[in-house]
């Protein structure tokens, strides 16, 4: 008899009012409408917020800065909106942004290193009656040698149960997020790797193709980062100039994350020699929320891009007017050749006529 299948869904409190931001990793996909965490019977429902302190009375999120060495508590409330009991599972786990962009948490039995690793809560586990909510104090404790710089994760409540339809078992987590500055230098910094320019010469000589520029994103600094991205493909001696339609912005990424990107560039010229220059300009939120954009930086690449269509259109009328160019030598050789023969033949005569003896 094979083990049971976890499916797992997450979900991470970014609103106030609503639960937003939904998450989803699975073992077995599971897809769940927004809102409060809900089982498939419909019977259980529960939804979490943050605690009314002196962080605040109606917060997105729980933030904070610190520094190494420091200790903050602060407390999450569950509310039990079903007609039973629900009896919840409760720690925090590391945040990792998802190949679509979003922010998930590391399942339980994934190893954590920060977020996951400083926040511990009060009590593993909760039951809270139906209609009723519970306080869930947790602490926060930043090592003394924590390198500056930012940390995401979430405290999370989890609540298993079987799934007899699909005969899995089901792990349901509704969590809010936690995010850490600890104190020191910041230093935000984004790399470009991996670039590389791909062209496409089109069939027709006189037309222009398009161009595919690859990288790689990576959060290089200690500070969460998103970016503005610009895109460029010239030719020799910066020819040709032509930029790429406006590049949407990737997520937020946290330090050490990369992400991928491919940009595509229309009606590039075969310019038989083309550089694709890329640049970011670094994107930091402040605590606030406000932006700031920091110093852009700049990468290239370059890669051939011979127009064989053309070439081979200018090399065959090369040759036409080689070919023609020889006959028309030869005709002018032939001609001077019968006109040489044709002097000959008369200077010939008249030295016969001089010669020959008159009756």
């Amino acid at each position: 008899m094979h083990a049971p299948v976890v499916r797992t869904a997450t979900r991470i409190r970014t609103s106030a009012a609503l639960l937003t931001g939904l998450v989803l990793t699975a073992l077995v996909l599971a897809v769940l409408p927004a809102g409060s965490a809900t089982a498939a019977d419909g019977d259980v429902t529960w939804t979490v917020r943050t605690a009314a302190n002196s962080y605040g009375d109606d917060r997105s999120s729980f933030s904070y800065a610190v520094n190494p060495g420091g200790q903050l508590k602060d407390a999450m409330v569950v509310a039990n909106h079903g007609k039973s009991p629900l009896a919840l599972t409760v720690y925090a786990a590391d945040g990792f942004t998802t190949d679509t962009g979003q922010l998930d948490l590391l399942t339980r039995d994934k190893k954590s290193v920060g977020v996951g690793a400083w926040v511990h809560a009060a009590r593993a586990s909760v039951t809270v009656l139906p209609g009723k909510s519970a306080q869930l104090p947790f602490t926060a404790s930043i090592p003394d040698n924590a390198p500056p710089g930012d940390y995401v994760g979430g405290i999370l409540t989890s609540l298993k149960q079987p799934d007899d339809a699909e005969g899995i078992n089901v792990d349901r987590r509704l969590g809010i997020r936690v995010k850490l500055r600890v104190g020191g230098t910041l230093k935000p910094q984004l790399a470009v790797e991996n670039l590389h320019l791909d062209h496409t010469t089109p069939a027709n000589p006189f037309t222009r193709g398009d161009a595919t520029v690859t990288y790689t994103i990576h959060n290089t600094g200690n500070a969460i980062l998103s970016a503005r991205q610009a895109v460029s493909v010239t030719g020799p001696f910066g020819w040709f100039r032509t930029d790429a339609a406006r590049i949407a912005a990737p997520p937020q990424l946290l330090p050490g994350e990369t992400w991928n990107v491919e940009v595509p560039v229309r009606d590039v010229p075969s310019a038989v020699r083309l550089t694709a220059t890329v640049t970011l300009t670094p994107v930091l939120t402040d605590e606030s929320g406000s932006t700031s954009t920091l110093k852009p930086t700049h990468a290239t690449t370059r890669a051939w891009a011979v127009p064989w269509p053309l070439l081979l259109v200018v090399v065959a009328l090369i040759a036409l007017v080689a070919a023609a160019f020889r006959r028309t030598r030869r005709t002018r050789a032939r001609r001077r050749a019968r006109e040489d023969a044709r002097v000959r033949e008369a200077v010939d005569q008249a030295l016969r006529d001089q010669h020959t003896p008159t009756a």
